[in-house]
């Protein structure tokens, strides 16, 4: 989840009307989203709608689906850290533990825990992610990168967490963290005296009849989904110690996710029920992340969204539900989408149809200017050294030390390299020329040009007569559109709720505002009047047709 300021994917649901989904409109939106994608990505999908339950399977390439049943499980990565909430919660609601208690209540006598200034962890700063813990183990390098928890020991863990350093006050600030929730996930397995997977078993799995969800321990009737990697290539199952595996380490049917799901909304009663209420109430709000416990929250016309997304290596994974609506979506796949942002839209789409369903990632040739203007040396944040090459009518990577590796490009405007998992994001600056930002293993780096850019053509300056061409309004999805007008000399562009951000001209009827990483290109018809434009912004094209008859008039405001 980043907090970039975005002109069209601000976290804002919009009003729709109820709607009972059928399994025809699911796998129109699977549909929509996936056919063609160059992923390969299959996806189980399932809505509950004050009732009424519609499921589906869909694949990008539907020749080539793979095998699955009721009886296919996925990993669900993060949407575990949900589970585990529940378990503290129910903890929470039957012993003597509070959310503002430190952690180290819970760990065994001896554990040692960092603090800043006398501040100490609590738990609730645990499932809020504002400790302070990072986002990755200091000093941790997996002996197997394809599995990268597997060979997280005990000792590894209590090492690590005696190491920390704390560089701000617990609660002060927002940052996903996984150490965070594998301290939570061995506290709770250690005060029961019971590895994970069982606590889980007996306390949520086995209430809410949930008897094909496991960690370690498949049910025999189960298969896992092969996993994929974004390339199509097989991808191994992720591994977890027994008593850290509520980091991640659940695998889930779609039926049983949905069972899970009804009990988010109350609607299967069980022991543990009262529980999973309590992990929906908001806990922080710190950073603009609104936060129950381990739920992200968002309040819509006075209802709360909560949701959760998951990724492993080879797996995505999407949760989320409106408790007032009685309405939820799961979304499973076998294909790691986390450098594709997910499966986050798909499942807003399905809580609220106003939303656009996303587009697929089609697989297609790049501008031959846009790689001229890539090509070159860059230094990654963190010193790695890389360079772009002409390969042929393409592009190529290579790393310091490393192989060179041929790239694909899609129709998201990401360059990906068809042998592992990664994205290049390309950036457009004021001054026409280009950066671009590294996407890997779920962190964003940018990168740094090194050595001096392709000769620029001259800049292109429009004439005040000719910024009056782009004026208008022009609409991208239902409930978002993007208002271009005059103002102090030059063009700008405001998004629906949003504050005005000045553009910069690059080549005719192209535009670009750096300091949000956007690029706007207008579209003539045969008459040289503009009628459209497309919004190209982190991994996104949106195109909105130009309203007739608007003036500059902010609409929006």
């Amino acid at each position: 989840m980043k907090a970039w300021l975005w002109l069209v994917l601000a976290v804002v649901l919009g009003t729709s009307p109820a709607f009972a989904v059928s399994e025809s409109d699911l796998k129109a939106a699977l549909s929509q989203r996936f056919t063609g994608d160059r992923t390969g990505a299959c996806v189980a999908a399932g809505v509950i709608d004050n009732g009424t339950v519609a499921t589906a399977y869909f694949c990008a390439d539907p020749k080539s689906a793979r095998p699955y049943d009721v009886h296919t499980a996925f990993e669900i990565g993060s949407v575990t850290k949900t589970m585990t909430a529940a378990l503290l919660a129910e903890l929470i609601a039957t012993h003597d533990i509070a959310l503002d208690d430190p952690i180290a209540k819970l760990l065994p006598p001896g554990t040692s825990v960092p603090s800043f200034n006398g501040h100490e962890i609590t738990v609730g700063e645990i499932v809020t992610h504002t400790s302070g813990l990072p986002a990755i183990p200091p000093d941790y390098h997996p002996p197997d990168p394809k599995n990268p928890y597997a060979g997280a020991t005990e000792r590894d863990l209590l090492d690590t967490l005696a190491a920390i350093k704390l560089t701000r006050e617990p609660g002060s600030k927002w940052e996903y963290s996984n150490p965070a929730m594998i301290v939570l996930s061995y506290a709770l397995a250690k005060r029961a005296g019971k590895d994970y997977e069982t606590l889980l078993r007996e306390r949520l799995l086995g209430p809410l009849g949930m008897n094909e969800t496991y960690v370690a321990s498949r049910p025999p009737q189960v298969h896992l989904a092969q996993g994929h990697y974004p390339n199509g290539e097989a991808a191994p199952p992720w591994d977890f110690h027994p008593d850290m595996a509520g980091v991640g380490g659940v695998r889930a049917t779609l039926a049983d996710m949905l069972r899970y799901m009804e009990g988010e909304l109350g609607t299967r009663d069980s022991p543990i029920t009262p529980a999973l209420a309590l992990t929906q109430q908001e806990v922080t709000d710190v950073d603009k992340h609104r936060m129950g416990m381990n739920w992200f929250l968002s309040v819509v016309n006075g209802h709360t969204i909560a949701l959760h997304e998951g990724a492993t290596g080879g797996y995505s994974s999407f949760a989320g539900f409106n408790r007032d609506a009685k309405r939820a979506v799961v979304l499973l796949s076998d294909t790691s989408l986390v450098t594709l942002g997910g499966l986050g839209q798909l499942g807003f789409h399905l809580l609220d149809t106003s939303r656009s369903t996303g587009a697929p990632h089609i697989a297609m040739d790049a501008d031959a200017k846009l790689i001229d203007a890539l090509v070159g040396k860059y230094r990654l944040q963190g010193g790695l050294g890389i360079e772009l090459r002409h390969k042929d009518s393409g592009l190529t990577i290579q790393a310091d030390g490393q192989n060179e590796f041929e790239m694909g490009y899609d129709s998201a405007g990401d360059f990906y390299p068809r042998k592992f998992d990664a994205v290049l994001r390309p950036r457009r600056k004021a001054d026409g020329t280009y950066g671009f930002t590294w996407f890997q293993g779920g962190g964003a780096v940018e990168a740094k040009r090194i050595d001096p850019p392709p000769a620029a053509t001259r800049k292109w300056m429009p004439t005040d007569t000719q910024l009056q061409d782009y004026i208008g309004l022009y609409p991208l999805t239902p409930n978002f559109g993007l208002r271009i007008f005059v103002a102090d000399g030059g063009l700008n562009v405001q998004g629906t709720n949003q504050r005005p951000v000045k553009l910069a001209p690059v080549e005719q009827d192209i535009f670009v505002a750096e300091q949000v990483g956007a690029e706007i290109d207008f579209a003539r018809d045969a008459g040289d009047k503009i009628v459209a434009l497309t919004l190209k912004q982190h991994g996104q094209v949106l195109k909105g047709e130009r309203q007739q008859g608007t003036t500059a008039e902010p609409a929006n405001r």
